[in-house]
């Protein structure tokens, strides 16, 4: 494949938190990525790991001997979330010259022509400012696990264009559980593009900003699609760019890291963007979790009324 973008430079931003295990299959498969003309920087941002997972990244770094590309360990003390660490690359990568930004989950690898197809499909149209890959589980690590034929696996598909329910305001994957066949083979608009893997253009990020950090964790990336056609661009779902899904990420902990974040960022994101009756059901809502939901689906909705998000409770009370 030919990609004329001689002299433009990408950042793939790797977000990890207490990864070991899986971390370095991650980098191992971006380091094989097919780059052609493009220049690549790999940035790891460590969300304040505790498991060795950092020790393990930077011995591999060490190891690694291919020159044409340039690794970088970003270092927090502390878990600044899914948009704090983010936005730590981020802010990196375009300080660094980054023409295309593409963030990463840590729980993935990828196929080797995953960033020229990202990209191809990006530079086709001004109007393309985030475009998103066709995700599949990896291997074992399907939802369902026995419904499927030993040659499906691999192939089961996790992610081909997000879809936002703007009556009920929920996201969800297209295609989720079901076996690649072909049926997702478009290349198109969606509603969003997850931020399983994202990849962004720099004028983007110079028009509308970084991940808010509201969210801290969920919904992000639906914001920041929403936010990026707000301002005139197109999100784009890329079939010919493909990344298998692990599904083991750390925020993957239990109901109550779901309960709390899920409830407060959807209050956010719907009271943000939702049409008026929408948001009048949204209220409605949280006053029903606020009466009789989960304990943190309660504090949830305390917090939202509170104004208060990044971390929030949840961050003061399991630290």
């Amino acid at each position: 494949m030919s990609i004329d973008e001689t002299n433009k430079k990408a950042s793939v931003i790797i977000l990890n938190w207490n990864g070991k295990g899986y971390i370095i299959e991650c980098i191992d498969s971006v380091e094989k990525l097919d780059i052609i003309n493009l220049k690549l920087d790999i940035v790891v941002v460590d969300n304040g790991s505790t498991d060795g997972s950092l020790s393990e990244i930077k011995n591999k770094i060490l190891n690694i001997k291919n020159t044409d590309q340039k690794f970088k360990i970003i270092e927090s003390e502390k878990n600044l979330g899914f948009t704090g660490g983010n936005n730590v690359g981020i802010k990196y990568a375009l300080e660094n010259g980054a023409d295309y930004v593409m963030l990463l989950n840590s729980d993935t690898f990828v196929d080797k022509n995953l960033l020229v197809q990202l990209i191809e499909v990006a530079k086709s149209n001004p109007e393309i400012g985030i475009v998103g890959p066709k995700i599949y589980f990896a291997k074992g690590h399907e939802f369902q696990k026995d419904i499927y034929q030993p040659k499906d696996l691999g192939k089961v598909i996790w992610y081909a264009g997000g879809v936002v329910d703007w009556k009920n305001v929920l996201q969800s994957h297209r295609g989720v559980d079901e076996v690649d066949k072909g049926q997702y083979d478009k290349t198109e608009v969606t509603d969003f593009v997850t931020g399983c893997c994202m990849l962004i253009k720099k004028e983007i990020l110079e028009k509308i900003g970084l991940l808010d950090n509201k969210y801290f964790l969920y919904l992000e990336d639906a914001d920041f699609c929403q936010r990026a056609k707000q301002n005139g661009y197109k999100i784009l779902y890329a079939p010919k760019a493909k990344l298998w899904h692990l599904n083991a990420s750390s925020s993957s902990v239990g109901g109550n890291l779901q309960d709390y974040f899920i409830t407060r960022n959807r209050l956010l994101f719907g009271i943000k963007y939702a049409g008026l009756k929408t948001k009048l059901a949204l209220f409605r809502e949280g006053i029903g979790l606020l009466l009789k939901g989960r304990p943190w689906q309660k504090t949830a909705v305390k917090d939202f009324f509170l104004g208060k998000f990044g971390k929030g409770s949840y961050g003061s009370k399991n630290n």
